[in-house]
């Protein structure tokens, strides 16, 4: 059995962490030998780290780091990530809704020549209207717009092969979309359905509020999953239909001035035309600068626009 990481991020879980870092050790110890479990203490502020301490002492399978302030859910992520060091790495989130005993059937699935294995909580433990409906939604707009079939994206509970987490570094709200960018470098995704119990202790830190930032989030994947390497694309098409439009707003005006005997200043078509060739210039503008600064960040890093699965010689 490969040797793993767990990694936990919490904020404000104090009353959690314990049970659940006990759950993990009763249900781990006889599966492998070789495994580690990395607290990511968030900028907690309801004595999350002195649980922690507590928890780490003495106990060689167990490490935590705790971060400066409240960054967010990927950032501590990012930071389990960089101090893990084995070659398979588990996420799972710090409240007690998941189960630790799921964790040995993502990693046979991982086994069986997946590099990524995503949870589903099928028989998910929380609120309706507030949390189920709105993630069901959300999942079906992120599974339409990136071709990844997933039902439940925002489980954390999740197992990866490092090798394809090599190059993903993400930021703001967007760990959920890991197994899209790990795709993205040729990863073999599939998803199992795990448990998911009900919260015993503290409050979900997610709301209604996220469902509109997923949203948001869908429109930056869906950007750089059809134009970052061709940003001009989508800037110099925009550009186009602009000056498209301001051509036709320009016969319009020479119609209703000529045909129609319509002065030009009782209608707003020469003020579109400007517009929209003022819109069209800046467009074509910005898809050249949005160009140079691909070329600036695939050069100046060494990267290319291809990943390699095996090299024979």
């Amino acid at each position: 059995m490969s040797k793993f990481s767990i990694i936990i991020p919490v904020f404000n879980e104090a009353q959690n962490i314990a049970p659940l870092h006990d759950a993990c050790l009763r249900r781990l110890t006889d599966y492998a030998l070789e495994w580690e479990i990395i607290f990511i203490d968030d900028g907690s502020t309801d004595g999350t780290s002195a649980v922690l301490d507590e928890i780490c002492r003495g106990n060689e399978r167990t490490r935590s780091i705790t971060l400066r302030r409240n960054y967010g859910q990927s950032a501590a992520i990012m930071a389990g990530l960089d101090q893990a060091k084995y070659p398979i790495l588990v996420f799972m989130d710090g409240d007690g809704q998941n189960d630790p005993a799921d964790i040995p059937m993502l990693l046979d699935k991982l086994e069986d020549g997946y590099d990524v294995v995503s949870g589903w909580r099928k028989n998910r433990q929380d609120a309706y209207i507030s949390r189920i409906l709105p993630s069901r939604i959300a999942n079906w707009l992120i599974s339409k717009i990136s071709g990844i079939h997933l039902h439940d994206y925002g489980c954390t509970l999740k197992a990866y092969r490092r090798e394809v987490m090599k190059d993903v570094r993400i930021y703001g709200e967007m760990h959920r979309f890991i197994p899209i960018y790990a795709s993205w470098e040729g990863a073999r995704v599939a998803e199992a359905v795990v448990e998911h119990h009900p919260r015993k202790f503290g409050t979900s830190k997610y709301g209604l509020s996220r469902t509109l930032k997923v949203v948001l989030d869908v429109l930056v994947i869906t950007f750089l999953q059809q134009y970052m390497h061709k940003p001009m694309y989508l800037f110099g098409g925009f550009g186009l239909f602009s000056f498209f439009a301001a051509f036709v707003s320009f016969v319009l005006m020479l119609w209703f001035k000529y045909g129609q005997r319509i002065s030009f200043i009782e209608t707003p078509l020469p003020l579109l035309v400007v517009l929209f060739l003022l819109v069209g210039i800046m467009s074509l503008l910005m898809g050249l600068l949005a160009e140079m600064i691909m070329r600036t960040y695939f050069e100046s890093q060494g990267k290319t626009a291809y990943g390699l699965k095996k090299d024979h010689d």
